[in-house]
């Protein structure tokens, strides 16, 4: 298997040589705060929080709900696209060190290649020791914004027994509901849930409404009842790539992947996530169709072009 950083398909580095620099790194800060780093130095992941006043069997699902889901190693998910593709967050995969299968219905899956967008930004250690001091993670938050938090995985061999999902490619998300999926962190929205407790849990579902359109982001909101859904909810810590999925004639689509979570005024020291008031930021992939189709297809390409050379020299 070979990982690819940049779109001139040049092979950098193997499955298993991310830098256990960004890995650290990784950890030290998010266990605090954002979702887009949920590697959180307790073992496992989080789920999706929840309203206070709705019974947790209410958000409970079954795995046949949505086989497409992709579990990743310790935490954090993808979701299966094509038969040997999966889309998740850059920041999912990059913080391990060596990553060489996946869950898929139940199914490990061995990894070909990986492929990160080359605009996807490594928060430097500066900003995270700042952070860690001073309580402030707005210069964290100001370079998660402009970052390109989107990846490929390509699989050895395609996949049979679940179906992919196809991709929103409207740009008109900004009012939709949508249905978000996870195995991360849970708890209520009153308290949040713990950062030290554990990132991976039951499978559950929620809702939410998307309140914001960016180019690289849908944003939504926790609201408190009277306005919130009836299966109102927010993913957090552990959830990074689940899909947020809008329903079009009957049929969900994958409009997003969860990334990062913003809160106004807050200390990170003391900070918890998934409760009413935060907003959750997801990669809006109706901006990425034209890079996701372009590696897709140039992947595919250099695939075939090895085979028929493989093949032509074994007839020699």
């Amino acid at each position: 298997m070979q990982f690819y950083s940049q779109d001139s398909f040049k092979a950098t580095k193997d499955r298993c040589s991310f830098p256990l620099t960004e890995r650290s790194l990784m950890t030290s800060l998010i266990k605090y705060f954002f979702l887009s780093f949920q590697l959180t130095l307790a073992p496992a992941v989080t789920a999706i929080t929840i309203r206070d006043d709705v019974s947790d069997s209410e958000y409970r699902i079954d795995a046949s709900e949505f086989p497409a889901l992709v579990d990743l190693p310790g935490e954090g998910h993808g979701v299966l696209i094509t038969p040997k593709w999966i889309i998740t967050a850059a920041h999912a995969i990059t913080w391990q060190h060596c990553i060489e299968e996946v869950v898929i219905n139940g199914t490990p899956r061995e990894i070909d290649k990986l492929v990160i967008h080359p605009g996807y930004k490594k928060t430097p250690q500066r900003m995270i020791d700042e952070a860690l001091e001073t309580g402030d993670a707005s210069e964290i938050e100001a370079l998660l914004a402009t970052s390109d938090d989107i990846a490929l995985i390509k699989l050895s061999q395609p996949v049979a027994d679940a179906n992919p999902v196809g991709i929103y490619r409207e740009n008109d998300e900004q009012g939709q509901i949508v249905k978000l999926i996870g195995k991360g962190a849970t708890g209520t929205a009153d308290l949040g849930h713990d950062p030290k407790g554990p990132n991976r849990t039951e499978l559950r579902r929620a809702f939410n409404i998307i309140s914001s359109t960016q180019s690289r982001w849908l944003g939504y909101e926790f609201d408190q009842a009277p306005d919130a859904l009836p299966l109102e909810g927010m993913t957090t810590n552990g959830d990074s790539g689940c899909p947020v999925l809008i329903e079009v004639d009957g049929q969900w689509l994958l409009a997003g992947l969860t990334s990062w979570k913003h809160a106004e005024d807050v200390d990170i020291r003391t900070f918890r996530p998934g409760t009413y008031g935060q907003t959750s930021y997801s990669i809006r992939l109706s901006h990425y169709v034209s890079w996701i189709d372009t590696m897709i297809s140039n992947h595919s390409s250099i695939q075939q072009s090895v085979k028929a050379e493989s093949d032509g020299s074994s007839t020699k």
